[in-house]
């Protein structure tokens, strides 16, 4: 009798130790540069107020990487094989024979991304640059592709020089050093370093239109599993109408997340909801800036070129019915 009482107790305490462990179990999403950009927000903002658990998914909290592919990666290899990543890594990797969807946009507007010189420069637009050295991140990157189209437009590709100076802390360490005239930097970066430099010239000024970030899946999970992503869609949807209708309401979330002093959060809200365009996306895919994406990823040899159907890659089934397009 003892020795079956054990046991059933045993039993008993394995059943609840299960119960409790899948209980707690992480629902993690990743997001691209969740900690230094601004396209986690509205994550940020649904975990915050539970939309994402109104919705019918448990998320409990957001990994990321440096970006490109590396985020790409571990989207794929996570318990929900979901992340919002850059369009230019999510091409890479579907060019590469990797079996992902595009189910919804994310950022649709360069309204983060600046080209910045010291306080004292006497810089103060993109023609004044000619002769002059513009730092970007890295070849083939976004700051290549937005720096070679802007220029480029303005006939002064072949008068200014170009240098990769890798990530924003090397780029700032660049520019006081005098390496550089000018270096990209995105929000919320910007904000925090304003009392050292101006804005020569905005990215969204020479692309207006440009979808920077989508959601993408593993393709087979998907198929198996549409529920939790429309609920991951909803939830963020949700996050994105709120925190345009409360915006410091939503620079608090981003400082308490990305821990930054209040200021700067604000500050770096106010910059891209201030931009013309939308920043973030409801969800709705915008193709013109998809294909804006694509063709400056060509100009730059990040992407051979040739021609991209959307709809062997795009998924618009689990987005709201009002924001489906093509």
């Amino acid at each position: 009798m003892f020795i079956l009482s054990a046991f059933r107790k045993a039993a008993l305490l394995g059943v609840l130790f299960l119960f409790a462990t899948s209980c707690v179990r992480a629902n993690t999403l990743t997001v691209t540069h969740w900690g230094s950009g601004m396209y986690g927000l509205p994550f940020a903002i649904a975990l915050d107020k539970g939309f994402f658990k109104d919705a019918g998914v448990d998320v409990t909290g957001f990994i990321t990487s440096a970006g490109g592919g590396t985020t790409v990666r571990n989207a794929m290899a996570s318990d929900i094989p979901y992340g919002e990543v850059a369009l230019p890594a999510a091409l890479a990797a579907i060019k590469q024979g990797v079996k992902l969807t595009i189910v919804h946009a994310g950022v649709v507007s360069l309204a983060d991304n600046v080209w910045v010189a010291t306080k004292d420069s006497p810089l103060s637009s993109i023609e004044d640059l000619k002769g002059k050295n513009l730092g970007y991140s890295s070849p083939r990157s976004v700051t290549d592709m937005v720096s070679t189209v802007a220029l480029s437009e303005k006939g002064m590709l072949d008068e200014v020089k170009r240098t990769a100076v890798g990530s924003t802390s090397s780029a700032l360490t660049a520019l006081r050093e005098g390496g550089v005239d000018v270096i990209y930097m995105i929000e919320p970066a910007l904000s925090s370093h304003m009392d050292s430099l101006k804005i020569v010239f905005r990215s969204s000024e020479a692309l207006p239109q440009m979808t920077q970030t989508v959601g993408v899946v593993r393709s087979d999970y998907l198929e198996k599993n549409g529920k939790i992503i429309e609920a991951i869609i909803e939830g963020r949807r949700r996050g994105v109408e709120y925190l345009t209708q409360h915006p410091e309401e939503a620079a608090e979330s981003l400082a308490r997340h990305y821990k930054l002093d209040p200021a700067v959060a604000k500050s770096a809200v106010d910059s891209v909801l201030a931009d013309k365009a939308p920043y973030w996306s409801d969800g709705r895919l915008d193709y013109d800036g998809m294909e804006a994406m694509l063709r400056g990823l060509v100009m730059v040899k990040a992407i051979d070129e040739g021609p991209f159907d959307w709809k062997t890659v795009v998924d618009e089934r689990f987005l709201p019915a009002e924001l489906r397009g093509k």
